[in-house]
């Protein structure tokens, strides 16, 4: 039947939050401008946590975190105490969207969606994410179109160094790989008539990332009268200028979705966990006072007396030494509630350096997930509504870091992303209240006219219909 033969492209822009699409940097962005003007739009509400990886996952299996195993750019190895390893598409138990279309047949061309490497097999070009490691050779499936895809970007780039002290490396960096994004996307689209033909730039969460003081005023740590002032201003548009020449490709009957995963915002400082869970009694260590900024995974600790320990990133992730669990086991499962219960509290009243409450929330994966699958954090933790990064090291003379542990970082994540739907059969512009970032799969897939998995949670969005 006709819905059948719909054809989407999808474009996912990392990070962008609805006031720089929407308002800052749209007069910066015509072309964009013209796909929202005959968009029906609005906030993208994103999941917990609101991090790249789960959320496009989320976002295309229309499956919660925990029904999909995923929590963050790195797990914890079962039965260790400090090996991580990165979550792989191969491990996504629900089937994202380019798998369903593949499975019926219909031709796909995905380029960077995470979780993307290695790439999986679809009925068409998988392109793997800014997760490849450097070096890679298997980065594309079918493997065989790997010369093409070098010929074709001029020598494709993943990613970026982004948290580092050199800016205009980075700056050079983040414009000549979303160049080289873009001019692949071009030659891909004009190989045949994708049914659908999705891209991630992961170049807008750079840029925020590691220019963020530079141009917003309000920053804790704005720069002002900098040489990177307009750096995002030009950035923006660059993005329009090569977003715009993939459009003039595409048909008026092609489906367009504008997403991203999450929002951004200006990164207010680190709170330090593992300090705070020593200074508490509940992380023990052995040797003596680490120097500032030491990893947790170099530090000693006395296992046999530890009851918890925490891990950076963009919220703290809370594991508990329980006994018959970990190898030096300390806490009886029984007991976990209880100090759950006094260590909520006792985050709560903790302060910031101003002396204003952080605001600390504690969110438990089994209560906030339908199921939970993979290797879950005990507890969740978000703090100051995640304006405050968790910062894991050790050493530093008080629990507040002013920048991150891990490298120089101007933005934290938001729950705010964007959507932008333009439906060719209904070309007309409508600003929509909030959608759940859950929900976009089976709202695609209706569109499609695919039905839904049994066991999708996520249920199409009625106002796109």
């Amino acid at each position: 039947m006709q819905s059948s033969r719909r054809r989407l492209l999808v474009l996912g822009l990392d990070s962008v939050p609805p006031e720089f699409l929407f308002d800052r940097f749209l007069p910066r962005m015509p072309r964009l401008k013209s796909v929202l003007d005959r968009s029906r739009f609005g906030t993208l509400l994103s999941t917990d946590p609101p991090i790249t990886v789960p959320a496009w996952a989320v976002m295309f299996t229309g499956m919660d975190p925990g029904s999909l195993g995923l929590y963050g750019f790195r797990h914890r190895r079962p039965g260790s105490y400090s090996e991580m390893y990165t979550p792989t598409p191969q491990m996504l138990p629900a089937p994202p969207l380019w798998s369903i279309l593949s499975r019926l047949g219909r031709r796909v061309a995905v380029i960077g969606m995470p979780p993307g490497y290695p790439p999986p097999t679809v009925n068409g070009i998988y392109i793997s994410d800014f997760l490849t490691p450097d070096g890679a050779k298997d980065f594309v499936t079918p493997a065989s179109l790997a010369p093409e895809i070098e010929t074709a970007s001029g020598g494709y780039q993943f990613d970026v160094t982004f948290r580092a002290d050199d800016r205009p490396r980075a700056e050079r960096d983040l414009f000549e790989m979303t160049r080289k994004r873009w001019a692949l996307a071009h030659h891909l689209w004009q190989k045949e008539p994708w049914d659908l033909f999705a891209i991630h730039e992961i170049g807008t969460d750079r840029l925020h990332h590691a220019f963020w003081k530079f141009f917003d005023s309000a920053h804790p740590r704005f720069t002002p009268g900098s040489e990177y002032a307009d750096v995002a201003d030009r950035y923006y548009a660059l993005l329009d200028q090569e977003i715009g020449a993939l459009l003039d490709l595409v048909p008026d009957d092609v489906t367009i979705l504008v997403a991203s995963d999450h929002g951004s915002m200006a990164m207010h400082g680190c709170f330090c966990i593992n300090q705070w869970l020593e200074q508490e009694g509940y992380l023990h260590i052995t040797t003596r006072r680490p120097a500032p900024g030491t990893p947790f995974e170099k530090v000693e600790v006395d296992w046999d007396r530890t009851v918890a320990w925490g891990a950076g990133g963009y919220y703290a992730r809370i594991f508990f030494n329980i006994r018959g669990r970990e190898p030096n086991g300390r806490l009886a499962a029984s007991d976990v509630p209880s100090v759950t219960h006094k260590m909520t509290r006792a985050l709560q009243a903790v302060r910031r350096p101003d002396g204003a409450p952080l605001g600390v929330r504690v969110l438990e994966p089994a209560r906030i997930y339908r199921t939970v699958r993979g290797d879950p954090p005990d507890l969740m933790l978000y703090f100051g509504d995640l304006r405050w990064r968790s910062a894991g090291s050790l050493g530093h003379p008080g629990l507040f870091l002013t920048e991150n542990d891990t490298g120089p970082d101007d933005a934290v994540h938001s729950f705010e992303g964007v959507f932008a739907f333009a439906d060719p059969r209904r070309p007309a512009k409508e600003h929509l209240p909030p959608q759940q970032i859950i929900d976009i799969a089976p709202t695609l897939l209706k569109h499609l006219g695919v039905p839904l998995p049994p066991t999708m949670q996520g249920r199409p969005i009625a106002a796109l219909d």
